[in-house]
């Protein structure tokens, strides 16, 4: 089992034809992922060639809209490799077509736009919006859909939602040996499409996954609210982790959302909010990996 991806996901690559999505089109075939296509308005009907994960060489069609290659293909996720000044209009096509799963790597999108397609994508009630400015989502062994390195972990019980796409490559790292049933990188801008609270929610009632790794970071209130989610709605064990506990006062860090506001929103605050829900926290990624360690071992 998984969350939101699996072996039968069908995927296209917004902006397939790019520096970027050629490359990493590339590595998601070689993870396994069923690309089955890609959009560029100014290059429809043509084709890119690749290579499957067996090697096998694959001519994947470039159509001139998403809704296009859903009616060929099947599709039902899309990935988006768009600039920042065109990534909004893609992502609002991708909805209007009604994709399922939209994963929107693109960082320094202005968060007007991306106010807009999640406002657009709440309203039509089809599209979960993974992202922006995010490493994506992969199910080892199955499928990976962003930019995660897929040779990292293997398959196994723990799911991770991060914020950092660079936290998420470490943990899944230092948790190899054991694996993970699904990764997924949100992002950390102000406006994110799938949140914290979304995917505990979606691990909670996924059989195979048996406990959870949740990294934040300084900024917002998105750790102390899926704190109180945790409290009131997850039974499987959370391990967490907060990016910021040496982060200067008074600093704008990284991330567009690692914005501080007294002591709200500080790692330590949300340290402390999410050890009351019964999360054991650690204070680096290591001792966080250790901790997670000793809860598997307890199962």
């Amino acid at each position: 089992m998984s969350i939101y991806l699996n072996k039968d996901s069908k995927v296209i690559v917004q902006g397939i034809t790019g520096g970027e999505g050629s490359k990493h089109t590339a590595r998601m075939l070689a993870a396994g992922t069923q690309v089955v296509g890609g959009v560029n308005a100014r290059k429809a009907g043509t084709t890119v060639n690749h290579v499957t994960q067996d090697g096998s060489p694959v001519e994947l069609p470039v159509f001139g809209s998403v809704k296009e290659a859903m009616a060929a293909t099947g599709a039902d996720v899309s990935i988006v490799f768009v600039p920042p000044a065109f990534a909004k209009d893609a992502v609002i096509e991708g909805i209007d077509a009604g994709i399922g799963l939209l994963v929107v790597i693109t960082e320094g999108i202005p968060v007007q736009d991306s106010a807009e397609f999640w406002a657009h994508a709440k309203s039509t009630g089809t599209t979960r919006i993974i992202g922006p400015n995010c490493p994506g989502i992969i199910t080892p062994g199955e499928s990976l859909v962003g930019i995660t390195p897929a040779n990292i972990t293997g398959k196994g019980p723990i799911g991770l939602v991060s914020k950092s796409g660079t936290l998420t490559y470490q943990m899944m790292f230092e948790l190899r040996d054991i694996g993970f049933s699904t990764a997924i990188g949100i992002g950390g801008d102000p406006i994110i499409g799938t949140t914290h609270i979304d995917a505990l929610e979606a691990f909670e009632a996924d059989p195979e996954t048996k406990a959870i790794v949740m990294i934040g970071e300084i900024g917002g209130d998105a750790e102390e609210r899926a704190a109180d989610f945790i409290k009131a709605n997850v039974t499987k064990p959370v391990v967490g982790y907060v990016a910021g506990f040496t982060a200067p006062e008074g600093k704008t860090m990284g991330h567009a959302g690692a914005i501080v506001s007294g002591s709200s929103g500080t790692a330590e605050a949300k340290k402390v909010a999410l050890e009351a829900a019964g999360v054991k926290v650690g204070k680096t990624p290591s001792e966080t990996a250790r901790l997670m360690r000793e809860v598997i071992a307890a199962l």
